[in-house]
């Protein structure tokens, strides 16, 4: 069971002593968060309730109220939040003093306290803080899920909201969001806004889940393949009226070509499509989308392996000039896709 749900079980009554939010997967770690709050109860006007920001309080006034007594009920709730001093990050808010004194509130932690620490980041296992947290401390981490992890979570949301899916359809809604877990959630919202009623299907999807950049390039890089230069420049246009850089552009296509390069380069081997997945899964340390090498397949039958190298070296050269300030980059950009399109002729 993941975090999130374990979460879903706890009470303002069942709490520790010491309870701890923390993890790098920011969309979870906010519906986590959100979770917390609704699980306790939270309420500002509450006075057996104390809230502090260390990006804005001093730890004074967060060890004065840690060791107060309750007034109105058997203990009382003290959130800090933002505690970046037990995580990755840089930023740091106690000062050496201020530390040892939490360190000794953990070893020693007032028994009508329940303190919760909200910290937004990947846990710094080195700190000393965090050791004595791991040791002593119930912890909720907002870690990057697995796949299934995923897929199961968010099935059974869908089904919870009364959503159902065509043969397929939530896989290729999974995939749409590359399996990120703010983005499924985001998206699941937009199409149970969509459709109210029925199966969700492939058509939905694609009429009301936004096209992400990565979508976008697909389509350029379909353009592209096929000759067509003035959809292909009208698409550039639209993404840079959406703020998209050609640096970036570049360096999302240069990928795309790049998974057709080594798409026809693995099956001129002779591997098979499960093959290609799983070897460039392991080349890559990550988990490839097959239906990524499913298109990638079919669209670089027809094209050699010399065009793809061709579309590569031009990328490169052109992002290489424009960092170079050798001309105005929407020119670069615009003549780097007339090299590409008149090698097709």
């Amino acid at each position: 069971m993941i975090a999130l749900e374990e979460l879903k079980k706890i009470s303002k009554n069942s709490l520790s002593p010491i309870t701890v939010l923390s993890g790098e997967d920011q969309g979870q770690y906010q519906q986590m968060r959100e979770t917390l709050m609704r699980q306790i109860d939270f309420d500002p006007a509450d006075l057996t309730y104390s809230y502090f920001d260390m990006s804005q309080d001093s730890f004074e006034s967060v060890e004065m109220d840690l060791e107060s007594l309750p007034f109105f009920s058997d203990f009382k709730l003290v959130l800090v939040d933002n505690l970046l001093d037990i995580t990755t990050d840089k930023k740091s808010f106690l000062d050496d003093k201020a530390a040892k004194q939490f360190e000794a509130y953990l070893e020693n932690p007032v028994e009508t306290t329940r303190l919760i620490i909200l910290a937004p980041g990947k846990l710094d296992g080195k700190r000393r803080l965090v050791k004595l947290l791991k040791r002593d401390a119930q912890l909720f981490e907002a870690s990057p899920l697995k796949e299934a992890d995923l897929r199961t979570y968010f099935q059974k949301q869908a089904h919870a909201d009364g959503m159902s899916f065509e043969s397929g359809v939530f896989e290729e809604l999974l995939i749409k969001s590359n399996f990120d877990f703010s983005d499924t959630q985001k998206n699941l919202a937009f199409l149970k806004a969509y459709k109210t009623s029925g199966a969700i299907s492939s058509q939905d999807i694609a009429e009301a889940v936004p096209k992400s950049l990565q979508d976008n390039i697909f389509d350029l890089s379909q353009f592209l393949i096929k000759g067509q230069i003035d959809q292909a420049r009208a698409l550039v246009s639209d993404l840079r009226l959406q703020g998209e850089d050609e640096i970036k552009l570049i360096a999302v296509l240069l990928g795309q070509f790049r998974m057709f390069t080594q798409v026809k380069m693995l099956s001129a081997m002779g591997k098979a499509e499960n093959q290609i997945v799983a070897d460039l899964s392991d080349y890559l340390g990550r988990k490839v989308n097959p239906y990524q090498v499913k298109f990638a397949l079919r669209d670089s039958r027809s094209l050699s392996l010399s065009f793809f190298k061709m579309v590569m070296k031009t990328l490169i050269e052109t992002d290489f000039q424009i960092k170079s300030g050798l001309h105005d980059k929407v020119y670069l950009f615009d003549l780097a896709l007339l090299k590409i399109s008149c090698h097709l002729g």
